[in-house]
């Protein structure tokens, strides 16, 4: 029983229109499912990714309405990482992220940048075996686009083993250094890693809620009673429409969730027409009306592309 790497990453965003523009346009992934928080389903809950919304593509955000910018610190995801295929594709997202008003800084095979929200990232050269998860955009060449979320790295105050015999006993990490980690899975494998930090965090818009892992539909339950015999709280499996859940606060404070595969984002909507319409669970169904008011109303680019087509 191995995790297959990363499900996906959650956000906090204070502006859904801005988020939208950023993450479908400016970076050129698929939005593919609007939706809302399960527990406040006045907001937004959105998900961009590859073309399919295959695990390891996905980041989502909550969006509550005018958030005030948080921090990232001890205990949080302060960077993630995003594949590329070469340093051609670095020169590319140099130049279009300047077009389009954004700073960035070019390493040797990285460059780093943040959104609208102060979120940073960091695009690498992938080249160590990730399957390429990518999306389409008619501004950005196939051989530039995004190819997947290679990495994460968080702050820490607790010492950098504080979750050594979790992350390489219980979840199947390999340490490759002190504070550094590899998780593979069958097919794409994850980078995690530490720095040390006294920062506190402050949770608000443009910082991550928490990771998930990506388990296989018939090992979730023994990922839940394997975290709950290493001492973890852990949540009951939760149904979130597009896969299972369950979640736990790792010992540097980091929200861990691990979420299946099945059923996907596809569930509920044709795969040619993925996040075009707003979706509700159905325990908020009864709420559309008031939710349709209530909620700016957004339109994926790529509905607006199917429009200008027909």
């Amino acid at each position: 029983m191995r995790l297959e790497g990363m499900h996906h990453i959650t956000m906090i965003t204070g502006d859904a229109t801005k988020n939208v523009e950023f993450y479908a346009d400016v970076l050129g992934l698929r939005m593919v499912k609007k939706t809302v928080n399960f527990d406040a389903p006045e907001a937004y809950h959105l998900y961009f990714g590859d073309e399919q919304g295959s695990p390891g593509s996905i980041l989502t955000w909550f969006e509550f309405a005018g958030a005030q910018p948080g921090r990232p610190g001890a205990g949080m995801i302060h960077t993630i990482a995003l594949g590329v295929a070469s340093e051609a594709a670095l020169d590319f997202w140099a130049d279009r992220l300047s077009a389009k008003g954004y700073a960035s800084e070019r390493g040797e095979r990285s460059l780093t940048f943040e959104d609208y929200d102060g979120l940073r990232f960091e695009l690498v050269v992938a080249d160590d075996g990730n399957p390429p998860l990518r999306a389409e955009h008619p501004d950005v060449p196939a051989e530039h686009a995004i190819l997947g979320v290679e990495g994460a790295r968080a702050g820490i105050a607790r010492g950098l083993g504080a979750d050594r015999e979790l992350l390489t006993g219980t979840l199947g990490f390999t340490e490759v250094s002190e504070g550094e980690y590899r998780l593979d899975g069958d097919e794409r494998h994850f980078h995690w890693g530490y720095d040390e930090t006294t920062e506190r965090g402050i949770p608000g818009a443009g910082t991550v809620h928490h990771v998930a892992w990506h388990s296989r539909d018939e090992d979730h339950v023994a990922w839940q009673q394997r975290a709950a015999a290493a001492g973890m709280q852990v949540t009951p499996v939760i149904d979130r429409d597009y896969f299972h859940a369950i979640y736990f606060r790792q010992p540097q404070g980091v929200l861990f969730e691990i979420a299946t595969t099945s059923p996907g984002f596809a569930v509920d909507e044709d795969p040619e027409h993925l996040g075009e319409a707003l979706r509700l669970p159905a325990q908020h169904e009864r709420l559309r009306p008031q939710l349709e008011e209530l909620l700016i109303p957004l339109t994926n680019p790529r509905a607006a592309g199917h429009e200008a087509r027909s």
